[in-house]
């Protein structure tokens, strides 16, 4: 199935590792021309599916904005954009939070996500078509005990997607969210054995999520099949999410 995406440019962030990296080889293999962000780009630039990358500070304004201008000049036209960069934050208790940690998060997590979206909204407004899928998480729904700013961050992003998916109407711009329960990706290798286990055995279908499956899903909703959906929730988490 090619989902009609043939020739059209999307921009992934946190393309580097993990569901960006997924993401991207599977929009590259429907045909898709990859604009990759991320703030370490070393794997991208013997990966094919890039069709343009670049080192970008979703954090930073300028950064993304420099970033997107790249995009346009080496894709042409945008159809949409993939928000998926984001960090976990540290595992621990929520009176065990510092400040400076619960900001690290959100500003990467919730406040990346707006300034990322801003920077290509006007063009896909522009061109009233455009698909926009933020990465949130089973997170955001359940919350997870011992990552209380990453499940505040991505519940926001939820309520974001779905307020901005109203705002662009009438329009074929489409916002919707994927929400995978933990997965395979080198974001274990900052979480202990302990909260890995705990997440692992709150999925119902007894194993993690793997990144491809995260793809396949982001791919859909970036399609113009995906056409009469927005302001949604889509579920990865192996029948954990409850609603």
């Amino acid at each position: 199935m090619s989902f009609d995406l043939e020739n059209q440019g999307f921009i992934v962030t946190g393309a580097n590792r993990g569901i960006g990296l997924a993401v991207s080889n599977r929009l590259s293999e429907l045909g898709a021309r990859v604009s990759g962000w991320d703030l370490d780009t070393s794997k991208m630039s013997k990966n094919p599916a890039f069709a343009h990358y670049t080192t970008v500070d979703v954090t930073n304004e300028n950064s993304i904005r420099v970033a997107f201008d790249e995009a346009l000049e080496h894709l042409g036209p945008i159809s949409g954009v993939v928000v998926n960069a984001g960090i976990n934050g540290p595992t621990k208790p929520a009176w065990d939070y510092t400040l400076a940690e619960w900001n690290d998060v959100i500003n990467v997590d919730l406040t990346g996500v707006f300034l990322t979206v801003m920077a290509v909204l006007p063009h896909l407004r522009e061109r009233n078509y455009g698909r926009v899928v933020i990465m949130a998480s089973v997170a955001a729904k359940e919350g997870n005990p011992g990552a209380i700013a990453y499940g505040a961050a991505k519940a926001g992003v939820v309520g974001f997607a779905k307020g901005l998916a109203r705002e662009v109407l009438p329009s074929d711009i489409t916002v919707n969210c994927i929400a995978p329960a933990i997965a395979e990706t080198e974001l274990l290798n900052g979480m202990s054995d302990e909260y890995i286990a705990d997440k692992t055995s709150r999925i119902p279908m007894g194993r993690l999520c793997h990144p491809e499956e995260v793809a396949d899903m982001t791919a859909w909703a970036l399609s113009p099949r995906c056409s009469f959906t927005t302001g949604q929730v889509f579920d990865t988490t192996g029948g954990r999410a409850t609603y």
